[in-house]
């Protein structure tokens, strides 16, 4: 009897949770339950839903159910990571803290597009929610749904003992997995949410560029995404398995672990576990150093099956062929203020240049001339010299290959904060793709027209791109702002949007310069 009304009384919890989210528009039922938001600047948001479960090293798999609703009202917990020579306190990271995505919404329930965004940290940190103009409500305003995740990232995102035990065998890449099965619950929930599980739109910049480029070599995500946009994400990523698999091996051996012990791995805390990490990457394939332009360590490896290959070498798999792409960078990304400070001459920077390019030095500076006249000696050596080179090399790769179009970008606003000398710098387009330049004042300064216009411009062709497949921005007649046509880039020769206070396309400007880079960089 008692048997018996306990299953009465959970069947009309479910029954009243169901007609709460019949009459609540802030309540939204996904396949593992219902989830309560709130209103945010006019549109729904919804924090911290559970797209995912894992065990540590594991691939993930699909999130457990719950009763009653669940209220998504704050940001989730980081993943875990080493930032700035610590892990971050327990108060703000959590090893679940991987497991959960956000979505914002019009609250409408017409099929819009979605767009997701993969946040940058290399492979090693970051988060979904890490900056305050990650917000997606203005990407929602303007007809999309957006989404941002968190995955495992570093040590226990990517560290492979598939050499060890045949348990592990997917172990180097899930944190990779991770960013798929978010995929699949936007596939399989989004439309709840008003989203067009059909019209899925992946971006991400700096190690989330590498992320989207990543997916674009991985069968498992075929289908799950449509268009893909790729900011500051051109660094060369050369784990091989080999590397992988000497590396896990190599953590094994700091704990004095047998092969047939790698189970004890899961009990180890985060932080021995890190530090261990860096032990052995130092003694078996050797720590990446800061600034170099090749990436290697806890980060995706090729294993025929998860990953067919590393993107941008010099393009993706052919599985991707039918992505429409946008592709750039922003004209100083790492090296600006650095330069920018210092007062130098012509021969000053020649100096500095000749440890790089040696004989090609002075071909350098006139090539430099040519694509950008009127600069300055601080130009010359602060100029990005690490994304745009491959971004080049990987655009006119694809655009060899039939199949959907690419599109190329530069972004060389300047911005003011600093006395000007942060210049175009590493993720200063943040605030204007999201369309969110006043929650981002420490890189734009003040929202002069310009900036706002700007802003309007990018993230327009962002949510265009991610309608239609054409970042194209209409613009009515008498209309201040905006951006000229934008064709697909053909190769040599092919158009290069430049976002500027004035938005132009510029053709193959800049090719010479980019030639000597490359000569020099691998």
């Amino acid at each position: 009897m008692r048997k018996a009304l306990r299953l009465i009384f959970a069947l009309a919890v479910l029954v009243a949770a169901g007609a709460c989210a019949k009459r609540d528009p802030l309540v939204v039922k996904t396949q593992a339950g219902l989830v309560r938001g709130f209103y945010e600047d006019g549109m729904l948001s919804f924090r911290s839903i559970p797209y995912m479960k894992a065990e540590r090293f594991m691939p993930p798999e699909k999130p457990d159910k719950w009763d009653g609703i669940k209220d998504c009202l704050k940001y989730p917990p980081q993943a875990m990571q080493w930032v700035n020579g610590r892990a971050l306190p327990d108060s703000v990271m959590s090893e679940q803290g991987a497991c959960y995505l956000n979505v914002w919404t019009d609250g409408s329930k017409a099929k819009k597009p979605v767009i997701v965004w993969l946040h940058g940290g290399g492979f090693a940190s970051g988060s979904g929610n890490a900056s305050p103009f990650y917000t997606g409500k203005t990407f929602a305003r303007k007809g999309t749904v957006c989404v941002t995740i968190n995955h495992r990232l570093d040590i226990l995102g990517y560290m492979d003992l598939s050499g060890v035990s045949d348990k592990y065998k997917y172990s180097a890449n899930v944190g990779m997995m991770d960013v798929v099965a978010a995929l699949q619950w936007i596939h399989d929930n989004i439309a709840a949410f008003g989203g067009d599980p059909n019209n899925v739109t992946v971006f991400g910049e700096s190690g989330g560029g590498g992320k989207v480029g990543t997916l674009m070599c991985m069968p498992s995500a075929k289908g799950l995404f449509h268009k893909a946009i790729i900011q500051s994400g051109t660094i060369m990523n050369i784990m091989t398995r080999e590397m992988s698999q000497a590396l896990g091996k190599a953590v094994l051996d700091e704990f004095g672990l047998s092969h047939a012990e790698v189970d004890k791995l899961q009990e180890v805390p985060y932080v021995d576990l890190y530090r261990a990490g860096q032990r052995a990457m130092a003694a078996s394939i050797g720590i990446r150093p800061v600034g170099n332009p090749k990436m290697w360590g806890f980060g995706p490896a090729p294993d025929g099956e998860v990953l067919l290959q590393q993107p941008f070498q010099p393009t993706f798999s052919d599985i991707s062929a039918d992505v429409p792409l946008i592709i750039g960078t922003t004209f100083n990304e790492l090296q600006r203020s650095f330069y920018a400070q210092k007062d130098m001459t012509l021969d000053d920077a020649k100096e500095i240049l000749r440890a790089t390019y040696g004989d090609k030095t002075d071909a350098y500076v006139e090539a430099f001339g040519k694509a950008y006249p009127g600069f300055t000696p601080q130009d010359l050596v602060s100029v990005d010299q690490m994304f745009r080179p491959r971004t080049v090399r990987t655009a006119d790769a694809r655009a060899a290959e039939p199949g959907a179009p690419t599109y190329v970008y530069m972004f060389s606003w300047r911005s003011p904060v600093r006395g000007g000398t942060a210049g175009a710098a590493h993720g200063y387009e943040l605030p204007f793709v999201f369309g969110n330049p006043d929650m981002g004042l420490d890189i734009v300064g003040e929202l002069t027209p310009s900036v706002v216009a700007l802003a309007e411009a990018m993230c327009d062709s962002w949510v265009n791109f991610a309608k239609t497949g054409d970042p194209n921005v209409p613009v009515t007649p008498g209309q201040t702002g905006g951006l000229p046509h934008w064709d697909p880039y053909t190769g040599p020769g092919g158009a290069i949007m430049d976002f500027d206070n004035t938005c132009t396309i510029k053709y193959d400007y800049d090719r010479d310069l980019m030639t000597i880079m490359q000569s020099v960089m691998d």
